[in-house]
C-alpha cells in the first residue's frame, strides 16, 4: 500500500466550468478582503498559530502569504482587492519587527532563523519591496540572504534554498549584479555542504534527517540551485534524478517515496502523500528532470488518492490543491491534456473544500492558496506559488 486510503476521500464529480470556477476565485479574495483589519490584519487558524504570537505574519501560513497572493490574482487578472496592498505589507513588516513569528521554545529553531524566506523576514521584505520598491527594503533583504548562508536546516522552508530563491527574484527585476553574487556566494557554500552521495543533512528541529522533498529536502535544494546558470546546472539535475529513482518506491505502475533517504515509507508518523512529503511534491518539484515514467507513476498514485479528507483539507502544503499541481507538472511535461482534466478535477474538490470551512487566511495552508491553484488550472498554469515565480 503506497497511501493510507483512510485519509482520502474521492473527487467530486461535479463537472469543470470556468465561470464557476472564477466565481469561486473571487469568493475566496472577497472573504479576504471582508476578514481584514488594517491594524491586526488577519485572525489565525489555530493550527497555523502553534508557538507564535497572532496576527501571523510570515509567507508560510501569515499574512505576508496573503498579501502576496492577492496581488499575484491581481496581476494574472484574477480577481480584485480592496485592500492597499502595500501599505499591508508595510504593516506586516512592523508587526513581525514587534513580535516575530518563531514557534515555541518547544522546538529547536536554526541560528539564522529570522532570515528565512517563508517563516521569517527575507519573504515579508520581498513582498514589500515588490508592492513598493525602496532602498531600505532592498538593503535590509541582502543583508538577510547573506546571514542565511551557512543555515544548518539546509531546507527551503527555514534555511538557504529559500533565500536562493529571494535572491533570483530581485536579480531578475533589478538586474543588480549584488544580487547574483549573493546568489552565487549562497549556492557554492551549500554545494561544498553536500554529502559525498549527493544528499544533504538537515539539522531539522533537534533531528538530523536526510530528507527528499520539497519543503524540507533534496528536491527542494536542488531546485534553488537550478535557478541561475552555474557549473552544475547540468551535472545536478542528473545526479537528483538518479537519486530519485534509487530511492523510489514503486508498485503496479505507481510510485512515491520515502520522506528520508533509505528510510520506511511509514514511519511511525505514517504515510504522507501530499506536497511536501511523498510522490505529489516529488512530481511537482523535480518535473523537468525526474524520469518520465517515475513522472507518470507519481502522478497516477496522487490521481488515484483522490482528495485529501478535511483533517489536511484544501491547502498547498499538505493539502488536496498542492497534490493537484503534481498533476499541473506532469501535464507540462508531457502535453497529455489527461492530467490538465485531472488538475481540473482537484480544483473544483478543493473550491468546495476552501468554501466548506472558510477564514483560514493562509497561503499554504488557506483558502488563497487554493485560489491560486484554481487559476493556475484556469491558465494551465504550472508554476507553484512562490518556487516558480513571484508573479
Amino acid at each position: 500500500m503506497l497511501f493510507d486510503a483512510a485519509g482520502f476521500e474521492p473527487l467530486t464529480d461535479e463537472p469543470w466550468d470556468d465561470e464557476r470556477v472564477r466565481a469561486a476565485i473571487r469568493t475566496i479574495v472577497a472573504d479576504a478582503d471582508g476578514a481584514f483589519d488594517p491594524v491586526g490584519l488577519w485572525p489565525a487558524n489555530e493550527w497555523d498559530a502553534w508557538g507564535s504570537t497572532p496576527p501571523l505574519k510570515n509567507l508560510y501560513c501569515g499574512a505576508g502569504g496573503v498579501i502576496w497572493a492577492l496581488d499575484a490574482l491581481v496581476r494574472r487578472g484574477h480577481g480584485e482587492t480592496g485592500i492597499d496592498l502595500a501599505a499591508a505589507a508595510e504593516r506586516t513588516l512592523e508587526l513581525w519587527r514587534e513580535a516575530p513569528d518563531l514557534a515555541a521554545a518547544e522546538i529547536e529553531l536554526p541560528s539564522a532563523r529570522e532570515s528565512s524566506l517563508l517563516c521569517g523576514e527575507a519573504g515579508l521584505l520581498l513582498v514589500s519591496w515588490r508592492l513598493t520598491p525602496r532602498g531600505d527594503l532592498d538593503d535590509r533583504l541582502l543583508q538577510r540572504v547573506r546571514e542565511n548562508r551557512d543555515n544548518e536546516f539546509e531546507e527551503l522552508l527555514w534555511g538557504s534554498p529559500g533565500t536562493l530563491l529571494a535572491a533570483r527574484a530581485m536579480h531578475e527585476w533589478t538586474g543588480e549584479e549584488r544580487w547574483l553574487d549573493a546568489w552565487r556566494e549562497t549556492a557554492e557554500a551549500l554545494m561544498a555542504r553536500r554529502d559525498s552521495d549527493g544528499l544533504w543533512t538537515q539539522q531539522l528541529y533537534g533531528s538530523t534527517d536526510r530528507l527528499l522533498g520539497p519543503a524540507h529536502g533534496l528536491v527542494g535544494i536542488v531546485h534553488g540551485l537550478l535557478q541561475v546558470e552555474s557549473e552544475w546546472s547540468e551535472s545536478l539535475p542528473r545526479e537528483a534524478a538518479e537519486i530519485l529513482a534509487r530511492e523510489a518506491i514503486v508498485e503496479d505502475g505507481l510510485a512515491t517515496w520515502p520522506a528520508a533517504a533509505g528510510g520506511p515509507l511509514a514511519p511511525a508518523s505514517g504515510i504522507r502523500l501530499q506536497w511536501c512529503h511523498g510522490a505529489p511534491g516529488m512530481v511537482a518539484t523535480a518535473a523537468p528532470y525526474l524520469d518520465e515514467e517515475l513522472l507518470r507513476a507519481g502522478a497516477e498514485l496522487t490521481w488515484r488518492a483522490g482528495a485529501h479528507r478535511e483533517e489536511k483539507g484544501a491547502g498547498l502544503c499538505h493539502g488536496t490543491s498542492g497534490n493537484g499541481y503534481a498533476l499541473l507538472k506532469t501535464f507540462e511535461r508531457t502535453g497529455d491534456e489527461r492530467w490538465l482534466e485531472g488538475a481540473r478535477s482537484f480544483a473544483v474538490h478543493a473550491l468546495a473544500q476552501a468554501e466548506a470551512a472558510p477564514g483560514r487566511y493562509s497561503l499554504f495552508t488557506g483558502g488563497v492558496g487554493v485560489a491560486l491553484f484554481a487559476a493556475a488550472c484556469l491558465d494551465a498554469d504550472p508554476r507553484f506559488p512562490v518556487l516558480d515565480g513571484w508573479d
